[in-house]
C-alpha cells in the first residue's frame, strides 16, 4: 500500500526528528508548516518550510492527497493543532514511528504519536493519541499511557503502570509496576517512582518525592 506524503506542522527540533522518522520508513514529506516566519523558505533535507499552520492553500491538500503530523512539543499548541485538524478538517494526524521501534501485535497505538528509535511497546500496552516517546522508551506489558503524554529517552513505564493525560516523564525515569502518574504531573529525569503521583504535582529523586 502506497502511503500519502505528509505535511509536518512544526519545523523546529521535533519537526526534524519527525522528518528523519518518516524518511526511515521511506515516507515522503511534502513540506513543513510553522508559524515562525523566520523559518519560512528554509530547507531541511531538501524539504521546505513553506508557510504558517493556518495557510488554507496547504490545509486543503490534507485528506486524500496528504496526511498531517503535528511536531510541536508545547502541550497547549499541540492540543490546539490537533483540535483544528480534527474539528475543522475532519482529519486524524498520522503517527511517526521509527523503523527501529518495536511493538507487540497485541498493543494498541493511537493517532498522531511520535515514537522514536529503540522504543519498545509491550504486550497489551495501550498508547493514546498525540504522545511523544523519545529514543529507547519502554512501555512494559499492560501499561497504559493516555493522550498528550511526553516521555524522555530511556524512561521505563513498568508493567501495569498508568500515565494519565498531559503528564511529562523525564529522561531515564523508572515508573515501577502498577504506579499511577496523575494528569499533567511531572516526573524529573532519572527518578525512581515507587508511589502514585497526584495530578498536577512534580516529583523527583530516588525514590521520587514531591518538590
Amino acid at each position: 500500500m502506497e502511503l500519502n506524503p505528509v505535511i509536518i506542522f512544526g519545523a523546529k527540533e521535533m519537526g526534524l526528528m519527525a522528518l528523519e522518522i518518516f524518511e526511515s520508513n521511506k515516507v515522503i514529506v511534502y513540506c513543513f508548516l510553522d508559524d515562525d516566519k523566520k523559518l519560512h523558505q528554509t530547507e531541511y533535507n531538501a524539504v521546505m518550510v513553506m508557510s504558517t499552520t493556518d495557510d488554507d492553500d496547504y490545509l486543503k491538500l490534507l485528506g486524500k492527497k496528504c496526511d498531517a503530523f503535528i511536531a510541536v512539543d508545547n502541550l497547549k499548541e499541540r492540543k490546539f493543532l490537533s483540535e483544528m485538524l480534527e474539528d475543522e478538517r475532519k482529519l486524524k494526524p498520522v503517527s511517526a514511528i521509527h523503523k527501529d521501534a518495536t511493538w507487540s501485535t497485541s498493543s494498541v497505538i493511537g493517532d498522531g504519536n511520535l515514537i522514536n528509535a529503540g522504543t519498545i511497546i509491550g504486550t497489551k500496552a495501550k498508547l493514546g493519541n498525540y504522545c511523544i516517546l523519545q529514543n529507547r522508551v519502554v512501555l512494559d506489558a499492560f501499561s497504559i499511557v493516555e493522550d498528550f503524554v511526553q516521555i524522555g529517552s530511556g524512561a521505563i513505564i513498568g508493567q501495569g503502570a498508568v500515565i494519565e493525560s498531559g503528564a511529562f516523564i523525564g529522561a531515564g525515569a523508572n515508573i515501577i509496576a502498577g504506579v499511577r502518574v496523575g494528569k499533567n504531573a511531572r516526573v524529573g529525569a532519572g527518578s525512581l517512582v515507587t508511589a502514585n503521583v497526584k495530578s498536577g504535582k512534580t516529583v523527583f529523586g530516588n525514590p521520587a518525592v514531591e518538590v
